[in-house]
């Protein structure tokens, strides 16, 4: 499986409309973002995943899971308005280990959900995404907190559905935070399930941006390095679908 190169800024949005993915580095994604907003509560907004509720839901019994959940209407000039909360919903198609039923998930809080890292964020999202689907007039966008623990017990899976798509027409995942593990390496697959690669979110603000249209996506389970000590993986999953569909 070959180790897949970061895409520099220049490249980007080529490499995203050949490719249906990128893979890119902290440094570049913050210069990005910054050009379309302000990321000035990020501490704030990156210690608001200390505050995750556990995910009740999990099919194989596991409890290494901590979310919470949001969900917007974002236009194509990037503004968002956030909905009342409500259930996440996968078909079994999509997700196999935990779709089929509403999942209630804890809301975002109200300062993450309304802060401008999130704002800015959506509205990155939004001026990538948008261009690339020309007839989506408005968004439907849900944001997920994630946090994935790792124990002597029991590893940690990011995605324990297993290589998958999430059913949208985009997808961001951006690392806010690794703490004491190793391993949770991303794969991103065709339509066939032919591994086009793999890359390993290490620093913050390295994401991962996929056309779930046209690509499968997972990551490998985590571990602790340090027995005994706190191992965790923080990322915020930003999926934006054409709601007429």
């Amino acid at each position: 499986m070959a180790d897949l190169l970061p895409t520099p800024r220049p490249a980007f949005d080529g490499t995203l409309a050949r490719s249906g993915f990128v893979y890119v580095k902290g440094d570049d994604m913050r210069a990005m973002l910054e050009a379309v907003g302000s990321l000035d509560d990020w501490n704030a907004f990156a210690e608001s995943w200390n505050d995750l509720e556990m995910d009740t839901f999990m099919a194989d019994g596991g409890r290494y899971r901590r979310r919470r959940h949001g969900v917007y209407k974002v236009g194509r000039d990037g503004s968002a308005i956030r909905q009342p909360h409500q259930p996440h919903y996968q078909t079994t198609n999509y997700n196999p280990l935990n779709g089929g039923i509403e999942r209630w998930f804890a809301p975002v809080h109200d300062e993450t959900a309304n802060g401008p890292s999130l704002r800015t964020i959506l509205g990155f999202c939004s001026r990538l995404f948008s261009p690339l689907s020309p007839s989506v007039a408005t968004w439907q966008t849900e944001i997920h907190q994630f946090r994935i623990e790792a124990g002597p017990d029991e590893a940690g899976k990011p995605t324990p559905e297993g290589m998958h798509r999430d059913g949208v027409d985009w997808v961001l995942v951006l690392l806010i935070k690794r703490h004491n593990i190793r391993s949770g390496t991303t794969t991103i697959a065709d339509l066939d399930k032919h591994s086009l690669g793999s890359f390993t979110l290490t620093e913050p603000l390295d994401a991962a941006i996929v056309d779930d249209s046209r690509v499968y996506h997972g990551v490998t389970p985590i571990e602790p390095i340090i027995e005994g000590e706190a191992a965790y993986r923080d990322v915020l999953v930003v999926t934006f679908r054409d709601p007429s569909r």
